[in-house]
């Protein structure tokens, strides 16, 4: 294998699951129901991988688990790649997140059971700068949208927010977000459902490697 570059990409993660709010994954701990199934988001706002720039470019994953994956659960997951990336931005992307670029992601490709396929579609991509909502959307696949967990105490304009969280899906000292998932449905990889209702949350992440 070619010696891996210098590389880093800072941008948006969101997931939304099965599980109810908020996600216990989040907290290191197993899902609501025992096993989850939900949509994982990534957009890279910057970042580069040797001279190879990867601003704007989006991934979104597919998965299922049983048990708690802090604690050795494996996840089954199809992942989808953004078409606009060129040939070696394809090449760049797979190998950071597949894990072989080290970093955070190749911490976290450690609980990656079953790669299910990879497939270069359109992707959808949206962050309200107030964090008021997320959403991305393959056309016809995946819809996934979460809005911001607000209730009778919520100070306007406030966001619910974990500092810190023990299981943190984008590496140490992430903040999280709450929401409750608006949509979170998809069709692709052999998955099939639908869990609007349930938990969201968004998280930045901030990734560079290798170690």
């Amino acid at each position: 294998m070619a010696e891996v570059p210098r590389w880093y990409a800072r941008g948006d993660w969101f997931d939304v699951c099965k599980c109810n709010v908020p996600c216990p994954c989040t907290f290191a701990q197993a899902p609501s129901y025992g096993d989850c199934e939900g949509v994982l988001a990534w957009h890279i706002r910057e970042g580069q991988y040797g001279d190879v720039r990867l601003d704007g470019l989006s991934l979104i994953g597919v998965g299922y688990f049983q048990g708690n994956v802090w604690a050795g659960a494996k996840v089954a997951m199809g992942l989808f790649i953004d078409e606009r990336a060129d040939e070696r931005q394809r090449e760049a992307l797979q190998t950071i997140f597949g894990g072989q670029a080290g970093g955070w992601p190749g911490q976290f490709a450690t609980v990656l059971g079953e790669l299910r396929g990879i497939e270069y579609v359109p992707i959808e991509f949206e962050v309200a700068s107030d964090l008021a909502y997320w959403r991305a959307e393959v056309p016809g696949r995946v819809a996934a949208r979460g809005e911001a967990l607000t209730g009778p105490t919520t100070l306007p304009g406030q966001r619910v927010q974990t500092l810190n969280p023990p299981g943190c899906e984008v590496g140490p000292g992430g903040v999280a977000t709450w929401g409750v998932a608006a949509e979170d449905r998809a069709e692709a990889f052999g998955f099939k459902f639908e869990w609007g209702g349930r938990s969201s949350k968004h998280i930045p992440f901030d990734w560079s490697g290798p170690d």
